[in-house]
């Protein structure tokens, strides 16, 4: 006698509970205004983030930056800054445990 497959029996195994999320990672904002950028990053979790800053310049001559990276301790607020000598085409902020 031959059983379709969803009728075969399955062994008895505990469903893995779900591992609960580490949160990590500081909230930054950054603002731009001209050839300058500044950046606060609020890190509310119980880990240190360590941030660092990067900006591209528009202009293929003006020289790129990334910032050094900076411990933002639980519950503490950093402010990060950068510049180009010209217009700013894109900036962001990294994070690393």
């Amino acid at each position: 006698m031959a059983l379709p497959y969803d009728a075969t029996p399955h062994a008895r195994v505990e469903a893995e509970k779900p591992a609960v999320p580490q949160l990590f990672g500081a909230e930054c904002r950054t603002t731009v205004t001209g050839s300058h950028v500044v950046a606060y990053c609020h890190n509310p979790y119980p880990e240190t983030d360590r941030v660092s800053l990067h900006v591209e310049c528009d202009r293929w001559w003006d020289i790129d930056s990334d910032g050094v990276p900076v411990d933002a301790e639980p519950a503490m607020t950093v402010r990060l800054t950068g510049r180009c000598w010209e217009e700013i085409r894109s900036v962001w902020v990294s994070h690393q445990k």
